[in-house]
């Protein structure tokens, strides 16, 4: 099975849930801006969670299915069509053979995930199907994808490949089928500008004036079109220190709110690197990763600060809604396979 690009979009990559423990080495970890959405994408297809799906940004691809294809789509709003009709996101669909998907800009949010069974079946490197543009690693050759590149598929799993079967018969001469059921849009992100993103202090947040710590948690920030994979560059209040201070280079994470000479903050994001020598305002808490992945350039955004303990009250939340998600959909594909 495979796919064909006929448009690659403005940038369309393969990404997975990250290249982990290589950070050692110099190697970053790359992998979905939004983890939220691919997990999400996976799931509605029956694939492992760290299958490897293609992640778009801003404007999606044109693609043709070369064999009949299940597919979910994820994330923010592209307005995607098969054939130039339109279909649903957080469900999955059949696709037929030599059906053309396309996408266009994006309506709400900055990044769609297009998950297919079996996934996308490129090399592993370093565990990890994710690309990582910058040192031309992973994914399809390295690199974002262009036009008439040609992508495999695996094989899809043994559901998969039973509701394939059953969908391509309920299509008639139809070329595409949806699924009856899905995820509802009102249990996931709405992708809106003027977004709280809330955070923790960062390691050298005592560094800053008492004025730059005030601004940074009242006065709207605007996210820059400097911004890319590896970090946002943000636009607004000025921060500055209360006194220079050198600074040795120490680790960073995703999400570590930098502030440069110039006062205005950078966030690292997906693709940032593995370590960083400018001091650390803030670090925005794991459960609103996926929303900061979906802000795009000239957006606006409120920063807050909560506790660590929150933090990770919110993260275990997260993640017990996306296991009780999960036992829906597993319940759901039990209900039809006794059918």
């Amino acid at each position: 099975m495979s796919i064909n690009v006929i448009k690659p979009g403005l940038l369309t990559t393969v990404q997975d849930l990250g290249r982990h423990g290589y950070q050692k080495y110099g190697v970053i970890v790359s992998g979905a801006m939004d983890s939220d959405s691919c997990r999400l994408a996976n799931l509605l297809v029956d694939n492992e969670k760290d299958a490897a799906v293609l992640e778009m940004t801003i404007s999606g691809p044109t693609i043709e299915f070369q064999e009949d294809t299940l597919i979910a789509i994820c994330g923010a709003d592209m307005s995607a069509e098969i054939d130039g009709h339109p279909f649903q996101m957080n469900k999955a669909v059949w696709v037929k053979k030599a059906s053309v998907l396309q996408f266009k800009s994006v309506q709400s949010g900055c990044r769609t995930y297009m998950a297919v069974a079996g996934g996308v079946d490129v090399p592993r490197v370093m565990d990890s199907y994710s690309t990582y543009l910058r040192a031309g690693i992973g994914g399809f050759k390295g690199r974002a994808l262009q036009k008439d590149d040609v992508l495999p598929v695996g094989s899809p799993s043994n559901y998969a490949g039973i509701l394939m079967k059953q969908m391509h018969t309920e299509a008639d001469a139809g070329h595409f089928r949806e699924m009856d059921w899905g995820v509802s849009m009102n249990s996931l992100p709405d992708y809106r500008e003027g977004a709280i993103i809330r955070t923790i202090p960062g390691r050298q947040a005592e560094w800053f004036t008492e004025k730059s710590r005030e601004l940074f948690l009242s006065e709207p920030f605007t996210v820059s079109t400097k911004s890319d994979r590896m970090g946002y560059r943000l636009n607004g209040p000025e921060l500055s220190l209360q006194n220079q201070q050198d600074l040795l280079s120490e680790a960073v994470a995703f999400g570590t709110i930098q502030v440069p000479p110039d006062g205005n903050p950078i966030v690292l994001m997906a693709d940032r690197q593995t370590t960083g020598g400018y001091p650390k305002i803030g670090q925005v808490i794991t459960a609103d990763l996926p929303a900061m992945a979906q802000l795009k350039p000239g957006e606006k955004i409120y920063f807050k600060e909560i506790k660590h303990s929150e933090a990770q009250t919110l993260l275990v939340e997260n993640e017990k809604q996306f296991e009780q998600l999960k036992i829906s959909i597993n319940l759901k594909k039990e209900q039809e396979g006794n059918a």
